[in-house]
């Protein structure tokens, strides 16, 4: 990520270095590495690829960071904790340029349409959070957001490194459904671990959609089961909770109920159709380090 700002404004390969120290699992580039030598991609463009999908993975989280205000991520000072809005914005607008162009770079026009394509459905969904998701206990709607935030970006992951692979549109399809249901099931267990995890290890407190206002799906399943818990009647109407202690027995009652248990199952439905779509392709190890993967994606703790 670094390499990508030689030659540019030295704050701004500051800026990256921070970001490349951050961390993270890069696991949507590994996806799409596994899938191209899976399928037979050709080396060099693979590798660009996935250095394309890691970037404009960067890009959405700078921008994220900035758009709620967070000031850690995975434990680590965000950039806009130390950067004017501007700065942030800009340097997130960098990594989607250089993510741009290392796609084109595969030369493959299939790759850059959806590339594109996704990155629209990423900001249109951003936007629909910013402005009409609040506090709103809505499961189609929790499904289309979460399909915009995260499942479109492994989806297309696992698609582009399938169409610049010599493969059939039947299996470019497979490898299309099976991206998109993990990509489900990534986002409904990090909501998860939104309710269950040891703050010290997320990086952040517990609840943290619901200070937002955002209600994902352990909350709509609690909402489900106890209509008459009064903090239930309040999202209801269309408000939620903003007092701290409200927010904190809310969390608890949601932490305690079967509704953390009916999302995980959720997230392994959606990971088993994932390992049904790997099934249908060829026996190789990187077909078994798929299949980890999926189990990795609906069984990790943090």
């Amino acid at each position: 990520m670094q390499f990508q700002a030689e030659g540019h404004h030295v704050d701004l390969q500051a800026a990256l270095k921070h970001l490349l120290a951050s961390g993270g699992k890069r696991i949507r580039p590994t996806v799409t590495l596994l899938v191209g030598r899976m399928l037979g991609a050709p080396q060099e463009k693979l590798i660009t690829l996935a250095a394309a999908i890691e970037l404009l993975h960067t890009a959405t989280l700078v921008h994220d960071d900035l758009i709620d205000g967070a000031l850690l991520r995975r434990g680590i000072p965000t950039l806009n904790s130390q950067w004017s809005p501007g700065a942030t914005v800009l340097t997130g607008d960098f990594l989607f340029a250089r993510a741009a162009k290392l796609a084109a770079d595969t030369e493959s026009i299939p790759v850059m349409s959806l590339f594109s394509n996704t990155l629209s459905v990423i900001v249109n969904g951003e936007i629909s959070q910013l402005f009409s998701s609040r506090c709103q206990a809505d499961r189609e709607g929790y499904y289309q957001r979460i399909y915009a935030k995260t499942a479109s970006l492994f989806e297309t992951s696992a698609t582009c490194a399938a169409l610049i692979s010599p493969v059939s549109a039947d299996t470019i399809q497979t490898i299309r459904s099976y991206g998109f249901n993990i990509g489900m099931a990534f986002q409904i267990m990090d909501d998860v671990l939104d309710f269950i995890s040891d703050p010290s290890k997320l990086g952040k407190p517990v609840g943290s959609d619901l200070r937002q206002g955002l209600i994902t799906l352990p909350t709509l399943y609690y909402i489900e089961e106890h209509q008459e818990d009064e903090l239930v009647q309040q999202i209801l109407e269309g408000n939620c909770p903003h007092y701290e202690e409200d927010i904190k027995r809310l969390v608890e009652r949601i932490r305690n109920s079967h509704a953390i248990e009916q999302s995980i199952l959720e997230a392994e439905r959606y990971g088993q159709e994932a390992f049904h779509c790997l099934q249908k392709l060829p026996h190789c190890p990187e077909r078994t380090h798929l299949e980890e993967l999926t189990l990795y994606i609906t069984r990790r703790e943090v």
